[in-house]
């Protein structure tokens, strides 16, 4: 693969990223703000300008390592995220749960949303059933490619925040719902969560919870995609 192409397709890959966790760490954010917690607020991180999200080694360094790695064919980043300090919410235990569960929340709105873009500049622009394709069909593909990689990268990081192991979000709606006694036990895992999880992770245990939670994603999308027509 060539330096244009290497090009190409860190820059396909990177928009949706950035959008996504972005966005991701707004949704948090937002919903800690509305419910009593006005830090992220107070630190300016209620911002869509992915320069206020950016961690050098998550957003930059480790997504660029993968793709090399990879050869092109995987790439996944990370944000700083969002302060929230959950002892300012107005009902703790509940709001917690809510504010988490709003960064996978906002990913799955916008995996819909790039199903929708998609679908309607592949019927402003078919495909070229011809091996000459016109210009402007050449220009467009970058946008479906992103589109593409958009809706699969929404689906991924969507399950895996929702992950039931804390710090991620999966793990803090876990804690939230659990009997007060069984919640402080599992929460003291969250200096631990993310080593659990790289583990579950190259052992291929992982696999076996991230796909079905994919999977039931999936389903809720189809169901709310049916006014359209069912376009997945």
């Amino acid at each position: 693969m060539d330096f244009a192409s290497i090009a190409q397709h860190l820059i396909i890959a990177a928009i949706p990223i950035l959008i996504a966790i972005t966005f991701h760490e707004v949704a948090h954010g937002f919903v800690a703000n509305k419910l009593g917690d006005p830090t992220a607020k107070m630190m300016g991180r209620l911002s869509f300008n992915p320069l206020v999200h950016i961690d050098p080694i998550g957003t930059v360094v480790v997504p660029i390592m993968l793709f090399i790695l990879s050869n092109g064919s995987f790439i996944f980043g990370t944000a700083k995220p969002v302060p929230v300090n959950f002892r300012n919410l107005k009902h703790p235990r509940r709001d917690s749960a809510f504010v988490s569960a709003a960064g996978p929340a906002m990913n799955i709105v916008l995996a819909f949303a790039s199903i929708l873009l998609l679908t309607l500049i592949l019927k402003i622009f078919p495909s070229s059933t011809t091996s000459s394709p016109s210009a402007l069909q050449k220009a467009v593909l970058p946008l479906t490619l992103m589109m593409d990689y958009s809706i699969k990268f929404n689906l991924f990081i969507a399950a895996f925040n929702l992950f039931p192991v804390p710090p991620l979000d999966g793990g803090r709606i876990v804690a939230s719902l659990l009997p007060t006694r069984y919640s402080y036990h599992f929460s003291k895992l969250e200096p631990y969560g993310i080593l659990i999880v790289l583990a579950l992770w190259f052992t291929g245990i992982a696999h076996y919870v991230i796909v079905p939670i994919q999977a039931l994603i999936e389903i809720i999308l189809r169901i709310f995609l049916l006014p359209f027509g069912g376009l997945m």
